[in-house]
């Protein structure tokens, strides 16, 4: 797989706060909640309001930025990030290409609140995303691989393209994290992500961030989180804290484990269709061999029909039923209920921590259930 942009170095990362800690302070990081702070004389940069600044979320964005080898921002969702990276980039009479195949709150989005701005919202699917090129658009926002059918688009020609043609380009990186792909390395202008995923990684807060090596995009999008008031509380932005510790390992049993999953789940009978980009027979593996670190741990699955499908996910013992993902635990749905066109028999899987032996054995009795 591909070594462009190199991962900074982990054992860094888990003691980044640590290394700069006075005698006898705390070493896990404490919760500072307070709306005020002592402020005598005039504004000199410190903290000075709840919805201006905090120092857990300082803490935080110093992680996030040791991860992403950018200036970070940190908001209290996925789509707070992505709203905040929209709203900075487009101006009435814009236009904003999205993916089709993306996750579809961004499509909606743009098209109930953009649109309505003055906003010329376009789609087209991941897998032909270039199939016309970039001309006459302001902003390019990439999803890759797609949620949720796995469909990979060209970061590093699609980003040159655009800033060839005088436009911005915005990556969403949730799936793979920037343990797995980085799209600022490549050339992207700012990624964002729902931490609410693998980065937190337990399914207990919601966070999202945004990064950029572009200073007046940065600027843009901290005046939107300031005047919007999109900030997150300072319990969640600890919990992140926390959950990045163990990212690394996190992360890489998840994706180690949907490696064996997806191919033992290639060869079974009870599966009509399947994606991850880790396949050799993945339409998506050539490129995601060359611009992925690894191949994540998200499987989408066909099986042979609707109620196939809901007996699977709802019979398994270690599969949870949810709408989310990236969690410990692994996780399951039909996104068919939500609009997304697939096969109403298609699945998301997420893999989880779980034992890989015992989980292929609860997953394989499911499917024959």
């Amino acid at each position: 797989m591909s070594d462009s942009g190199k991962t900074p170095p982990l054992g860094g990362l888990l003691h980044l706060r640590g290394n700069a800690l006075d005698k006898g302070a705390p070493v896990a990081l404490p919760i500072t909640t307070s709306s005020m702070y002592h402020l005598p004389g005039l504004p000199d940069g410190s903290d000075f309001y709840g919805r201006a600044g905090n120092p857990t979320w300082a803490h935080l964005e110093h992680m996030l930025a040791h991860l992403e080898g950018a200036p970070c921002l940190a908001f209290p969702s996925g789509m707070a990030a992505i709203a905040a990276a929209l709203f900075a980039t487009v101006t009435s009479g814009a236009r904003l290409l999205v993916p089709s195949d993306g996750y579809y709150v961004t499509r909606r989005l743009s098209q109930r609140f953009l649109a309505n701005l003055g906003v010329t919202v376009e789609e087209r699917p991941t897998a032909s995303y270039t199939e016309g090129g970039f001309e006459g658009f302001d902003v390019v926002f990439l999803e890759t691989p797609s949620n949720p059918g796995l469909d990979m688009v060209d970061l590093a020609a699609v980003a040159k393209a655009v800033r060839a043609a005088g436009g911005i380009t915005i990556a969403d990186n949730t799936t793979l994290t920037p343990l797995g792909q980085r799209p600022l390395d490549l050339g992207v202008d700012i990624v964002v992500a729902s931490d609410t995923k693998a980065m937190g990684g337990h399914s207990d807060l919601l966070m999202g961030h945004a990064a950029s090596r572009n200073e007046d995009l940065m600027q843009a999008m901290e005046d939107w989180r300031i005047m919007s008031g999109s900030i997150p509380g300072p319990h969640a932005a600890w919990l992140l804290h926390r959950g990045l510790e163990t990212l690394e390992v996190r992360y890489a049993r998840m994706c180690e484990s949907a490696g064996l999953l997806a191919e033992r789940l290639a060869d079974h009978p009870a599966v009509k269709m399947i994606r991850y980009p880790g396949l050799t027979q993945d339409p998506a593996h050539q490129l995601a061999k060359q611009q992925c670190a690894s191949f994540g741990f998200l499987i989408s699955l066909t099986l042979a029909s609707e109620e196939k499908a809901e007996t699977f996910i709802n019979s398994c013992p270690l599969i949870r039923p949810a709408t989310s993902f990236g969690g410990v635990h692994t996780s399951a749905e039909r996104r068919a209920r939500w609009g997304d066109e697939v096969s109403p028999a298609f699945v998301r899987l997420s893999v989880g921590v779980e034992p890989v032996d015992e989980l292929w054995e609860a997953i394989s009795a499911s499917l024959h259930a």
